[in-house]
């Protein structure tokens, strides 16, 4: 029988972590210890024009790299990629990174501790879009948002898990509310809100007295380390977030929607079906 983890509580200090986006260089904003994330360590790799290459190492950590703005060429070993807005790339633990941008980059860095070595994968955005077990609208208005899986079924991982969500202006996303019991722990990095853009993040387990409510903007993350978490944009404009997920239990517990729905919205649907195709 697995082991029942203990997690997290919900409160604003370890679960909010405010402007991700505005330092330059290689920084960590997510991590275990600091915020109430688990395994999960976020962190970005933002590099401007006629800066120098930054290297790295993964050390023990899975690493996801998720382009967000400019080109950036990622090596490591004898493999080189180019990664464009969106594109994503999976390195293996034990591995040396180099990431250059000669016009300037800004990455995502999503990583995890495992014990075992996954391939080197690639994933073009691109080429997402075109399945539609990766790529799909959820939900109707007001709840319909443009869902993409980057890093999911279609790679070989032991934890983590991201993609980007895009949702309709001013419309509710996460919704249904669901939560992924100890399967998982979760964060959104909201992205592509360009002022005066704003959204509400909530994450509760009460929904009589939510433990967050949070007002969030670009560069912004909010942790779910349990609990429900639907979020709605501001009228007039769009709430749009970079989420990563790590499993608790490596390989076991790597699942895309497998959720469970706050049982007074539970219709039968999480709007999260076509990613099982």
């Amino acid at each position: 029988m697995k082991e029942q983890m203990q997690l997290e509580k919900i409160r604003r200090e370890t679960c909010v972590v405010k402007g991700t986006h505005l330092k330059k260089g290689r920084t960590n904003s997510v991590s275990p210890g600091a915020t109430a994330s688990r395994n999960l360590h976020y962190g970005r790799v933002r590099i401007e024009a006629g800066e120098p290459a930054i290297e790295f190492e993964t050390g023990t950590h899975e690493t996801g790299f998720i382009c967000l703005n400019g080109v950036a060429t990622v090596s490591t070993g004898d493999s080189t990629f180019i990664l464009n807005r969106y594109d994503a790339l999976y390195v293996p633990r034990d591995s040396s990174v180099k990431v250059e941008a000669t016009e300037g980059c800004d990455l995502a860095e999503i990583s995890a501790p495992v014990e075992n070595r996954y391939p080197l994968q690639f994933v073009s955005f691109s080429e997402i879009r075109k399945d539609p077990a990766l790529h799909f609208t959820a939900g109707k208005p007001p709840i319909e948002r443009d869902l993409n899986i980057l890093l999911g079924k279609n790679i070989e991982a032991g934890r983590i898990m991201a993609g980007v969500t895009f949702s309709s202006d001013g419309n509710w996303t996460s919704f249904p509310p669901h939560e992924h019991a100890d399967l998982l722990e979760e964060a959104y990095l909201y992205i592509d809100m360009p002022a005066p853009q704003w959204g509400i993040q909530m994450v509760y387990t009460n929904p009589q007295e939510p433990e967050l409510v949070e007002i969030v903007r670009e560069g912004d993350v909010v942790l779910m380390p349990q609990g429900y978490h639907p979020n709605v944009a501001a009228p007039g404009g769009s709430i749009n977030f970079l989420w990563m997920m790590a499993a608790n239990h490596e390989s076991v517990d790597r699942k895309f929607g497998v959720v469970n729905i706050q049982p007074e919205y539970d219709t039968g649907s999480s709007g999260l079906e076509a990613s099982q195709k």
